[in-house]
């Protein structure tokens, strides 16, 4: 087994109203931001995950995202797999 870290990125879909984003475009422009013409908000999630493979690791955090971590009715997601690092 080898370990792999999911980088899962959660945000909801751009039909999907986003008061966080707005209030954070609001906010920035305050702060003398002027060129930001929106925001996004959203989750990151880092996932530590023994596997067999990389393409198992990333039908692991594929389910726990469809399981989970996102709601597909009003989020999508993205899954980035590497190798964890050894410190």
């Amino acid at each position: 087994m080898s370990r792999f870290l999911a980088s899962i990125s959660v945000t909801l879909k751009p039909t999907v109203n986003d008061p966080e984003g707005l209030t954070i475009t609001s906010a920035l422009h305050n702060l003398g931001f002027s060129g930001v013409a929106g925001v996004r908000s959203g989750k990151l999630f880092e996932v530590t995950i023994e596997a067999t493979s990389s393409e198992e690791a990333q039908s692991l955090a594929e389910e726990m995202c469809t399981r989970l971590l996102a709601n597909p009715v009003m989020e999508r997601y993205s899954c980035r797999i590497a190798p964890e690092e050894q410190t």
